[in-house]
């Protein structure tokens, strides 16, 4: 964003870009809406894009990218081994966060793999201020237990709290007490925390988790997919950094983690992901892994051409002029339901817009799945595709039982540099009237479940019609 004085007084945020090139967009009538959410078995995760009219799914891959990140794409130098592309990757990972050694991967999730792969045994643990659905199968997987060590705030949706991200530091020295050194690979913290609301944590919660793992020797692993965000945050809410730069805060935060990955296709808006350290032990270790599961370690299961863009993506993501454009958005549509009194995470985070499903829909139980309910609904309304994040997104027990999720959260996503500010307005107008006619919506219960990551295949059937 660019800040300049009001003539008014105050500050006016102007987004620091310009749109060249669009796309048309169609907005579905309510009966093929209505025929559409019935072929997906309610589940948003199977509509066709041509149903959709604004697709709020999710913020990964989908992103906007900028001239000069299509441009790198064009000139990058395809090569299986040793590609010139590759080290530009390497100096803009080292310029930006400050990690000499980098291992690319096709995604996010396949950096996870790697990480269990190498560090994970058989009844460890894992702490962290919040899991993720990728990174809790990939580390149950590996034999490990997830432990969240959240904040008592955390999982309160109405909250003026700044940093419902943070980790509870006397917790996680419960924990070392417990299970001993031993047992704990690592610690894991993400920014920002995107099951509880895409909620930060604050710089000086992560120096206190350093502090912590460094006096037990136990390695700090940093998830910076979505770090712009949270570093914007930091910038907006904590003491001392409001007139620190993005790309101070970036550095500073990857300073105080051993290891650091991410999924590309968020903060970078490219296709691909990496994991980088300093650790050259660290390094050795996952490097022998890389080739058996993504591919030599100059293009780790990506093209070329992705490599070009994310390198550009890397400098572009602390980008003053750049960053913020997308939580100045969510902030606005959070204020705007706020104001008609729906039922919405608070403070505003980054990803996007958190409909508490819950408040919602009080009349719908948890075991028929509020939050997919919702969003469900929400498609037949708007044409909008959102997700569930809530019992539908957790995994079930091994002896079959249901687990459920703290909250049940619809997110309704915000792809960066994307939608515009009347896209909000129709938002908020189609969720108002739905929330004044919730009684109308009922739960839902599954017709097929797969056994691991159930929400994204998983077909479900309405209740009551």
């Amino acid at each position: 964003m660019i800040i300049v004085r009001s003539s008014k007084g105050g500050e006016l945020c102007v987004d620091g870009y310009r749109v060249r090139i669009i796309e048309k967009l169609r907005l579905p009538s309510l009966n093929e809406r209505l025929k559409a959410i019935r072929e997906a078995f309610w589940n948003t995760f199977l509509l066709k894009n041509e149903h959709v009219f604004l697709d709020m799914l999710t913020d990964s891959g989908v992103n906007a990218m900028s001239d000069k990140q299509l441009a790198a794409m064009i000139t990058a130098q395809d090569s299986y081994a040793g590609s010139k592309t590759f080290y530009e990757l390497v100096k803009a990972v080292e310029d930006v966060l400050g990690y000499k050694y980098v291992l690319p991967t096709h995604q996010g999730r396949a950096a996870e793999h790697l990480l269990a792969k190498a560090f994970i045994k058989e009844d460890d643990v894992i702490p962290m201020n919040y899991h993720f659905t990728t990174t809790k199968v990939h580390f149950e997987l590996a034999g490990g237990q997830v432990l969240e060590l959240y904040i008592n705030e955390a999982l309160n949706t109405e909250s003026t709290h700044p940093f419902k991200g943070n980790m509870d530091p006397e917790k996680l020295r419960e924990v070392i007490r417990k299970y001993g050194k031993e047992k704990i690979p690592f610690v894991r913290m993400e920014a920002t925390t995107n099951l509880i609301g895409g909620q930060p944590f604050s710089m000086e919660n992560l120096r206190t988790i350093k502090e912590i793992c460094d006096e037990h020797e136990i390695p700090l692993v940093l998830d910076g997919s979505m770090i712009d965000w949270n570093a914007y945050l930091i910038k907006q809410r904590e003491r001392g950094y409001r007139n620190k730069s993005i790309a101070e805060i970036v550095k500073e935060m990857c300073s105080l983690a051993d290891i650091f990955y991410a999924s590309a296709r968020k903060a970078m808006c490219v296709r691909g992901g990496f994991i980088a350290t300093n650790n050259k032990k660290f390094f050795e270790k996952l490097e022998e892994l890389l080739p058996v599961y993504e591919g030599f370690f100059t293009y780790g299961g990506m093209s070329i051409k992705e490599l070009g863009a994310m390198a550009v993506g890397i400098r572009e993501m602390v980008d003053e002029s750049l960053v913020g454009s997308t939580v100045e958005q969510i902030r606005c549509f959070v204020e705007k339901l706020k104001k008609e009194k729906i039922p919405v995470v608070t403070p505003p985070g980054g990803l996007g817009v958190h409909l508490d499903a819950m408040k919602f829909l009080p009349h719908v139980p948890q075991n028929q799945y509020p939050a997919g309910a919702l969003a469900a609904a929400l498609y037949i309304v708007s044409g909008i595709r959102a997700m569930e994040r809530g019992t539908m997104s957790m995994e079930r027990t091994p002896d079959g039982r249901e687990v459920f999720s703290d909250l049940e959260l619809v997110r309704i996503a915000f792809p960066r540099r994307t939608y515009l500010r009347s896209h909000i307005d129709y938002a908020v107008d189609r969720i108002a009237w739905l929330y004044e006619h919730r009684e109308l919506i009922k739960g839902l219960e599954w017709v097929y479940e797969p056994p691991v990551l159930r929400f994204f295949l998983g077909k479900l059937k309405d209740v009551d019609n």
